[in-house]
């Protein structure tokens, strides 16, 4: 295996656990609104702004 496949191997492994952190942590926001803690829909606004932000950085770094 090349060193670029270990590279592309390891990005796509980062872009995994991303995207499983993400779902967690969407998982959670349903339970607090379920429960009646709603956020507020500026700081949901906000946080899928950075989330795809953060996204974006992520792929620009690791792209080959």
């Amino acid at each position: 295996m090349g060193m670029k496949d270990q590279f592309q191997d390891k990005a796509e492994q980062i872009k995994q656990q991303a995207k499983q952190k993400r779902g967690q942590q969407d998982e959670r926001e349903r339970e607090r609104g379920e429960r009646g803690e709603p956020m507020g829909e500026r700081s949901r606004r906000e946080t899928e702004r950075e989330q795809r932000e953060a996204e974006d950085r992520f792929d620009q770094d690791y792209d080959v």
